[in-house]
């Protein structure tokens, strides 16, 4: 009697250390990761208008033109541009970490058979995660003498710990997706090896 070759696929598959586990939590990271990008992608979207509103104003006031020099630029634009889009740069992070999206220099590995990307990917992962988490660490440290001194931004007075607070929340979600991209690599390196950039 044949063994059936796709459960023989599925025991590849599923080797390594609680494959099983790591296959369900990063189905949940994917999809958090993905509303942590998404939002972030408003926020950047928000951004934007806020910079070509303010532009249009700008010019509108110096054309001297009828009923547009009343128009100017939006109180506070550069602090609201400058907020929003660190806040942004932060909640895309994870999501670049899950899905591979960070730069690698392919040229170099291209010739590596797959087990031994995957124990590169597993290096690289790993020290991605420590500097996650001393990222993380000293942006909470920055946050808390912000929130303690009650320093504000000069136009608008908003607390400047609010955009440390925003960026924890992308740093921290950064170094736990890292962590999990650690113990995806470690099973692809014991089993099939790294799948291609397709593989989540």
């Amino acid at each position: 009697m044949s063994a059936d070759p796709s459960s023989s696929d599925n025991e590849t598959s599923r080797s390594g250390i609680f494959p099983e586990a790591e296959a369900f939590v990063g189905l949940w990271l994917g999809r958090i990761t993905g509303l942590l990008a998404i939002a972030g992608g408003v926020i950047l979207t928000g951004v934007m208008i806020v910079a070509v509103v303010s532009i249009i104003g700008r010019y509108a006031r110096r054309s001297g033109l009828p009923g547009l020099n009343q128009l100017g630029p939006v109180p506070g634009d550069f602090e609201i541009v400058s907020m929003g889009a660190g806040i942004a740069i932060f909640f895309f992070l994870a999501w670049a970490q899950f899905n591979r999206g960070h730069i690698t220099v392919d040229i170099f590995i291209s010739r590596v058979p797959a087990r031994g990307k995957a124990a590169l990917s597993l290096s690289g992962n790993l020290l991605l995660t420590v500097l996650a988490v001393i990222l993380a660490q000293q942006v909470g440290v920055g946050l808390e003498e912000k929130r303690r001194f009650g320093e504000t931004t000069a136009i608008l007075q908003l607390p400047v710990w609010w955009s440390y607070a925003g960026g924890m929340v992308g740093l921290w979600s950064f170094a736990v997706v890292s962590g999990y991209t650690v113990w995806r690599s470690l099973n692809e390196m014991l089993g099939p090896g790294e799948q291609g950039e397709d593989y989540p």
